[in-house]
């Protein structure tokens, strides 16, 4: 798959939405049940003003009809706004313990997802709809939730109101309905296309900062601050145009608003006025139906209105599902399980991303059990993406791959979480005990982690780690995991030349009993590696021993012979 992640549609967002609600429907049954029941009690307050009017006309009314009146409609609107904050924070408690099912499902499966797809999606994508996507639902619940659960039992019992009342006045309001309905049809159509732009463009947006961020030294060493900017700047304009858009939305939305309202209560007059003049209806039946139909268009306007929310936290929401049902990806058919005597085994293996060129090409290969390979060459050679694939993490698009199902790999890129040193250690091995933690800081020589408690705070926040100390983190990691192979790809670069001993025997640790494939930064990480394999523009040039390729004098020789001089000449 290339391309941005999918977005749900409507039908798999509510199949969805239906689905996580699951182990929540009694709760849904007891928010409609006090929700009309709310609702009617509030059609006392217009009927005993419709009855006091019919009163008055008459002359039967007195101060005691007032007195009484004005307990019932006091009683009946506490007892209404007790049932309506009653249904508001049942229907709460059941939005966001959905949201929250939702919003773990939604990390859950993107991190499962193969990483050529969250590549080919962009980084600031899968970032946007976890952030974002979550927050802008989240924030949708104060303005959505009260409305539509007080509005849409408004609308039933209150049109039921009316038509007991007198049926005339359902079908006058009835019959202005058609108005809402195309404007919130006009809506529906024309909303979702806007509000989806607006999220994609603050999903662009996204991805240029994190890209900005996270090649800081890139665009740092190379004068590109300003080319960063301005590309920056531009993906904000594209969020505040696609907001506008949306804003105007509104607006007209506004409008047509206006036009159903007037048409509302103009019916509702006209057919007062024919009823009372035909003798089937009195003053205060005109009066209840007034109120009932202006009790109507508050919350109808309020749904109207909260649908620009609603457009957006459903966008958001469909972006969300989007990633929720994503199919799991079957197991790579190009792989083939490793046998005993080599752990890893390439057959006539190439790749490329997406239409590129090759970066692999016609690599056959086989790992021993228990040996450790290192691959060396230039910046470019292919060196990562072989490791990509060998890992899995790339599926290769021709050519076959074995290797174990237990197969873990440490980068360059080594990230410490904002938590504990036991939490950061256990992400491994989850029920690991405190002397596994300790025994594996111990074989990776880390000696200042190890003077830390366990219960340390570390990472954003927290006890700062060096690189080398985060390298070692990582390591004692691998070594708690314990997998059958290691894929270490430049893992211990990031620490420079000064602590490169101290790295090599923390590498050194974590390769023992298992096999290992080492991407080397260092050709000394090399020389010690069972066997090495020179990458040229993809394809595998030299291979053999330290001394067979130094004795063969190519390419290898020539790089270590630059290497030795290089670090006689710092010593």
């Amino acid at each position: 798959m290339t391309g941005a992640l999918p977005v749900a549609t409507g039908r798999e967002t509510a199949r969805e939405v239906w689905r996580l609600s699951r182990g929540h429907r009694r709760q849904l049954v007891a928010v409609g049940v006090v929700g009309i029941a709310s609702t009617a009690v509030g059609l006392v307050v217009p009927a005993a003003i419709g009855w006091l009017v019919d009163r008055v006309q008459a002359g039967t009314a007195d101060l005691g009809t007032v007195l009484t009146l004005t307990a019932i409609m006091m009683v009946s609107a506490i007892l209404g706004a007790a049932g309506t904050a009653v249904t508001i924070v049942l229907a709460t408690r059941v939005y966001h313990s959905v949201l929250a099912n939702l919003r773990e499902r939604l990390v859950e499966r993107g991190l499962a997802l193969p990483q050529q797809l969250v590549e080919a999606a962009g980084t600031g994508d899968l970032i946007s709809r976890s952030s974002d996507d979550v927050t802008a639902v989240a924030d949708a619940a104060p303005a959505v939730i009260p409305v539509l659960t007080v509005t849409a039992f408004t609308i039933v019992v209150s049109l039921g109101g009316l038509a007991a009342l007198e049926w005339p006045y359902a079908v006058a309001f009835a019959v202005v309905l058609p108005v809402y309905v195309l404007a919130l049809r006009w809506y529906l159509r024309a909303g979702p296309a806007v509000y989806r732009a607006e999220r994609t463009a603050m999903s662009a947006r996204a991805q240029q900062l994190v890209e900005s961020q996270r090649g800081f030294a890139t665009v740092l060493g190379f004068g590109l601050g300003e080319q960063r900017h301005r590309t920056v700047l531009t993906a904000s304009w594209a969020v505040a145009v696609q907001s506008l858009r949306a804003r105007a939305m509104q607006s007209m939305l506004n409008g047509r608003l206006n036009v159903a309202e007037c048409l509302s209560l103009a019916a509702v007059l006209v057919v007062g006025f024919v009823l009372i003049d035909n003798g089937a209806s009195t003053v205060g039946g005109a009066t209840t139906a007034m109120l009932l139909v202006l009790r109507l268009l508050g919350p109808v306007n309020q749904l109207m209105f909260v649908i620009d929310t609603l457009q957006s936290a459903l966008a958001s929401l469909s972006r969300m599902i989007g990633v929720v049902t994503i199919p799991t990806f079957a197991a790579d058919e190009t792989r083939q399980a490793a046998d005993a005597g080599a752990a890893v085994r390439l057959q006539e293996v190439a790749f490329r991303y997406d239409d590129g060129p090759l970066v692999l090409d016609d690599i056959t290969l086989d790992i021993p059990s228990g040996h450790r390979v290192a691959v060396v060459g230039a910046s470019g050679a292919g060196k990562s993406t072989l490791a990509a694939v060998i890992a899995g993490i790339h599926p290769p698009s021709a050519g076959t791959v074995a290797r174990p199902d237990s197969t873990a790999v440490v980068t360059q890129e080594i990230h410490v979480f904002a938590g504990t040193l036991r939490d950061n250690l256990t992400l491994a091995v989850p029920d690991a005990s405190d002397h596994d933690l300790h025994a594996a800081l111990g074989a990776v020589g880390a000696t200042a982690i190890l003077d830390l408690a366990l219960d340390t705070l570390v990472g954003v926040g927290g006890h700062p780690l060096t690189d080398v100390q985060a390298q070692q983190l990582a390591l004692a990691r691998l070594l708690l995991a314990d997998p059958e192979l290691a894929i270490l790809d430049e893992a211990t670069a990031e620490a420079g030349s000064t602590h490169s001993g101290l790295l090599d025997l923390a590498s050194e640790a974590a390769l023992t009993r298992r096999t290992g494939l080492v991407i080397a930064h260092r050709l000394s990480q090399a020389a010690a590696c069972d066997r090495i394999i020179v990458l040229e523009h993809g394809r595998i040039t030299e291979t053999g021993t330290h001394a067979e390729l130094v004795a063969a004098g190519g390419v290898y020789a020539t790089a270590w012979s630059a290497w030795q001089e290089g670090v006689g000449g710092g010593g």
